[in-house]
């Protein structure tokens, strides 16, 4: 959520910012009004409720006087209703105001490529060099269904489309790779191992972002006081700190989660529905970080350097490429997607987003620290990264380690975990 203080101050610099996600934001002008009139309001009620303390003091001396008070009471007589009705209009006009900041995005960052969409998105680097096969290369929908590792045609008999069932060593591959993402993170990379609930409450939805603009596209549980199917262990791992304040001396913060994630994935129909790269239920580990806020940018880019660091030590090539304005998540500030090369699609595909939220989901979830115990309490900035997606990892593994006779060569940083060197 925006500083309401500081969109006030600034509304046509902010405007004009959030223009760049192609959008029109000219509504929050009416912040302005909005906020012009809460303050008038506050005023009015503390100026009444003054009015009504000092005359109940007269009344109280009066009384012990001996004096009539009827003149006093006839005063104030009405003072409590007018004050019902501010304290009404007050709430009107803070549901109002929450309800404009909710629906608005995150400013992006001023280094972040100014564009309409994807095609504005900026390679910064590349990492390795693609294979070149000697052979017709195949795509791990028939690598898997020939070596039996994937099964879709069951899956959808078990529940419908776009889920898959992993068999034998790809049970076993994908589980390696949970591992092998927990181990490097946590042992290696220093952060804190976490598996949360999978199950999210909507407070915890609302407080990442996702609520209320992408609340149709979630999964809620029915039956129950709005609990929904996590769409990403961001939103768990995040709200481990919601409501709280958190000592500044242990920031920065760093959270490596595996959790199951559930997607709808709404409007996308028809697009990369075959497989297993966009799928309604996939395993993630997810990097997340609390920082202060002049450290977050410099902790984003070694965030980045250690999701990069599952695929360096795969070897397998990739990219990585700064968000547009167009392309930026609502929540976040500045995002780098990291796309990994697939053989069988002769390209590159997204694995990996790793961003910086700056305040915003700290303000919507009151996650604040104190420099120290005299300080004052400030947000902190969140950042989250993909650490990997699992299944577009496998997809990754599958394709680039294919061998002419079908077989998959298992990569030499899986193996301690797989206990094969070729998948056949």
């Amino acid at each position: 959520m925006l500083d309401l203080k500081y969109v006030v101050e600034n509304v046509e610099e902010v405007i004009n910012k959030l223009s760049n996600r192609n959008g029109d934001f000219t509504y929050l002008r009416k912040l302005v009004t909005l906020a012009n009139e809460r303050k008038e309001v506050i005023a009015n009620v503390e100026l009444k409720k003054n009015l009504r303390n000092e005359a109940s003091k007269k009344i109280g001396q009066y009384k012990r006087e001996g004096k009539d008070v009827t003149p006093i009471m006839n005063e104030v007589a009405g003072i409590g209703d007018e004050i019902k009705v501010l304290d009404e209009r007050l709430l009107a006009i803070e549901t109002e105001i929450n309800g404009i900041l909710a629906i608005t995005p995150n400013i992006p960052n001023e280094t972040v490529p100014v564009g309409k969409d994807e095609d504005a998105n900026v390679v910064i680097r590349h990492w390795g060099r693609p294979r070149t096969f000697d052979f017709p290369v195949k795509d791990h929908i028939q690598l898997g269904e020939a070596l039996n590792i994937l099964d879709f045609e069951r899956a959808a008999k078990i529940t419908g489309a776009r889920f898959v069932v992993d068999k034998g060593l790809g049970a076993r591959l994908e589980r390696s790779l949970i591992q092998f993402m927990m181990d490097t993170h946590g042992i290696e990379n220093d952060y804190i191992e976490c598996i949360p609930p999978f199950i999210v409450s909507d407070k915890s939805m609302y407080a990442t972002g996702q609520f209320p603009k992408f609340k149709e596209d979630s999964f809620r549980l029915a039956n129950t006081e709005g609990w929904y199917l996590n769409p990403t262990a961001e939103v768990p791992t995040i709200n481990l700190y919601r409501d709280e304040i958190i000592d500044g001396a242990i920031l920065p913060l760093k959270f490596v989660s595996y959790t199951t994630a559930f997607r709808s994935e709404a409007g996308s129909a028809g697009r990369d529905t075959r497989g297993i790269l966009r799928q309604h239920q996939f395993n993630k580990v997810e990097l997340i970080k609390f920082t202060k806020p002049e450290e977050s940018y410099d902790e984003l880019e070694k965030m980045l350097k250690d999701s990069e660091s599952i695929l360096q030590k795969l070897n397998i090539p990739y990219r990585v490429v700064a968000l547009s304005t167009g392309d930026l998540g609502f929540s976040m500030a500045k995002t780098y997607d990291i796309e990994v090369w697939l053989p069988g699609q002769n390209t590159y595909r997204e694995i990996g987003s790793i961003s910086n939220a700056e305040d915003y989901q700290a303000r919507r979830g009151n996650i604040r620290f104190k420099r120290d115990k005299n300080a004052k309490t400030e947000y902190v900035h969140t950042l989250n990264g993909s650490g990997l997606a699992v299944g577009r990892t496998m997809i990754a593994v599958i394709e680039n380690y294919q061998n002419a006779d079908g077989t998959i060569t298992v990569p030499e940083a899986l193996r301690p975990y797989m206990k094969v060197d070729v998948i056949k």
